[in-house]
């Protein structure tokens, strides 16, 4: 049952206070990229300037690492679309011996820190002879990318009234047409904020891409290089504001397509 007098002013507080401690500092970066300051971080800001975003946005070394982010990240989010959703429909309704590790061995990419996996990765290339490139690096993102896709898709498909694809199958349907016409339609928009989640973890991700990238430079890897030279701290700081932009973005249109395939409650 739910209760209509509201929380408490305690609980309020407390709420208030834990998004303070959680966004505080963001709001503190993006406050610095206007800042004229330009040797240290200062508070209160001596005064306000927009021009460190237009030297950002003449930097060529801004752009390379801008495009080889998402880049990397588009590569990413397609893998993980392909191998996340088949895994996901081996194991939503199926049931054999090791179901239960199979899944425990998908989700944990996503729980390990991000430094065990770029030095597992690392350990693996070296073994292997394989040569640090740009497909090295998609693949360390795609580790944990795909976890999002099939924690999604495998939740909705388990979601997913049965009947369905039994009375697909007994007008007629084969195979691939019950996935096209009755499969897919129901997990369209769990796919899609997999995708745009995934997009977002890969498009920031630091730990793999530093382990696995060899000469080649993300925007999270460009600005930690940046974050020593003190005078270019404001375009690390715009380049940051960018960065919490093009993540917040797909996450919150991800959030919006979760809501919205959620049943209404009275």
């Amino acid at each position: 049952m739910r209760s209509d007098g509201g929380a408490g002013w305690p609980l309020k507080a407390a709420a208030a206070a834990v998004v303070l401690f959680l966004h505080l500092p963001i709001a503190m970066i993006v406050l610095y990229a206007f800042s004229a300051e330009d040797k240290s971080y200062v508070f209160p800001p001596p005064a306000l300037t927009t021009q460190w975003f237009g030297v950002a946005w003449e930097r060529e070394d801004v752009w390379a690492a801008v495009r080889l982010s998402v880049e990397v990240a588009l590569w990413s989010t397609a893998i993980a679309i392909v191998l996340g959703t088949l895994a996901a429909g081996a194991l939503a309704r199926a049931r054999f011996f090791g179901r239960d590790v199979i899944s425990l061995l998908l989700i944990l990419p996503i729980a390990l820190p991000g430094i065990i996996t770029g030095i597992a990765l690392r350990s693996a290339y070296h073994t292997l002879e394989v040569p640090f490139s740009f497909w090295t690096i998609v693949i360390g993102h795609a580790t944990f990318c795909v976890v999002v896709v099939f924690n999604n898709a495998v939740a909705r498909l388990r979601r997913m009234n049965p009947n369905l694809v039994e009375a697909s199958m007994d007008l007629g349907a084969d195979g691939f047409q019950t996935l096209r016409y009755v499969i897919l339609p129901q997990l369209g928009s769990a796919l899609l904020a997999g995708a745009l989640l995934a997009f977002a973890l890969s498009f920031d991700e630091v730990i793999v891409t530093t382990f696995t990238a060899g000469q080649q430079t993300t925007l999270p890897i460009w600005m930690l290089q940046e974050l020593i030279r003190p005078r270019q701290r404001p375009v690390t700081n715009v380049v940051a504001v960018v960065i919490i932009a093009l993540t917040f973005i797909p996450i919150l249109l991800a959030y919006w397509f979760t809501r919205a395939d959620e049943p209404a409650h009275r």
